[in-house]
């Protein structure tokens, strides 16, 4: 297996940290920020329920699927820009060698 560079290796941990961060606000908001403000929200409707309760009902289970989605994208390109490439590893892995 190739090996990455010490600073490449941080650089790319660090801008994953930062995303996984990122997608914790957004998972906090979308399951706790709502029901804390759910009073205020109780003006808002969705589909014919009040925003807060559509959030709770359905609405958290869909942003958590579209951030599995988006987390897949993203990690990918990431993976990419900074010469990971999970195809060279599978072959590694089943014991074939690379032809570098």
């Amino acid at each position: 297996m190739r090996k990455i560079e010490k600073q490449v290796a941080d650089a790319y941990f660090r801008v994953r940290y930062r995303l996984i961060i990122l997608y914790f606000i957004i998972w906090f908001a979308v399951s706790f920020g709502v029901v804390m403000f759910a009073e205020h929200l109780t003006h808002f409707t969705v589909n014919g329920m009040p925003f807060h309760y559509f959030m709770g009902a359905q609405g958290a289970i869909v942003v958590f699927i579209v951030l599995l989605f988006v987390n897949a994208i993203v990690s990918d390109r990431i993976d990419k820009q900074y010469g990971i490439d999970e195809t060279a590893n599978e072959r590694i892995s089943t014991g074939k060698t690379l032809d570098h």
